[in-house]
């Protein structure tokens, strides 16, 4: 099962999953897109509309899923929404969807898969966070908040399942990644969002979480800097808190103006989805074939 497998690093991880030989179930919130996705990928894919912060939903689809298919392996979630502002400019109902798809969409799959991998024999569970939840930077408060959130519930989730046999929860945190989640997300900044270089392809991450079904591990990390960005973060806060604000402002706030608007927090964009968002890996968007532009600020 692949919940957010519409889009980005799901979709990646859906297509993957599908060329391995795999039947995958796709979990999302558009219902046309589901159907549009799972159509491309072919017969070995079946879907479920299902909003993770819903755990009703959540658990809908992990039984939509034993009674076609008998059992269910695994359960790769890469679903997060994201608006960009500050804490003070984030209204309070996107801020608490945000933590709430990041937070208890995790604990919803939790509740609903992990019982199943144990009456079974086994099963992998595989939460897609974020660098940004072990660093936190100006402007993105609300999603640092849901991935910080996140992770430490993943961590308590592998101290409480370690002695657990053939039941495994693995973490996989990527830095900034080519998918449409920026032009996605919503906004309360005053600009849109960008992606910050440098900008690995949503198949990298794709390719350890299927690595991580195979040979589990506690959490990996995925694209160049984010060792440096963690190890000043931890080592230099002064240094990073005088930066932090001026390069946000300059390299992930650098899109056009806009109004203030919620994105998909609320509800699906299935228009907007894609498996790449038309990132450069220098952090460039892509405006048509074979030409680049960078985002100016209005």
């Amino acid at each position: 099962m692949v919940v957010g497998g519409t889009s980005g690093i799901g979709l990646a991880t859906a297509r993957l999953l599908v060329e391995h030989g795999d039947r995958v179930v796709l979990v999302a919130r558009s219902e046309a897109r589901l159907r549009r996705v799972a159509g491309e990928l072919g017969d070995r894919t079946t879907w479920a509309v299902a909003d993770v912060s819903e755990p009703d939903a959540v658990q809908a689809a992990v039984d939509g899923c034993l009674q076609d298919h008998g059992r269910l392996d695994a359960v790769v979630s890469t679903a997060q929404a994201m608006a960009y502002g500050s804490v003070e400019q984030v209204p309070h109902d996107v801020l608490a969807k945000v933590v709430e798809v990041g937070v208890g969409g995790t604990g919803n799959l939790a509740r609903s898969a992990l019982p199943v991998f144990r009456e079974q024999g086994g099963g992998s569970l595989v939460v897609v966070g974020s660098l940004l939840g072990e660093i936190s930077v100006p402007g993105m408060g609300a999603y640092c908040a849901a991935k910080w959130g996140q992770m430490a519930l993943v961590r308590a989730l592998q101290v409480e399942t370690r002695r657990e046999r053939g039941v495994h929860v693995s973490l996989v945190l990527p830095g900034a990644v080519d998918t449409p989640v920026y032009h996605l997300a919503g906004s309360y900044a005053g600009s849109a969002g960008s992606a910050p270089p440098p900008i690995v392809p949503p198949q990298h991450v794709a390719q350890a979480c299927v690595r991580l079904l195979d040979r589990p591990r506690r959490a990996v990390h995925v694209g160049p800097g984010t060792l440096l960005t963690r190890t000043g973060f931890r080592l230099a806060p002064g240094l990073y808190d005088r930066l932090a604000g001026p390069l946000v402002g300059r390299i992930a706030l650098r899109g056009p103006g806009v109004p203030d608007h919620p994105g998909n927090v609320f509800t699906p964009r299935p228009d907007g989805e894609s498996e790449r968002g038309g990132w450069t890996p220098d952090g460039r968007l892509r405006t048509a074939p074979g030409r680049r532009a960078r985002w100016r600020r209005r």
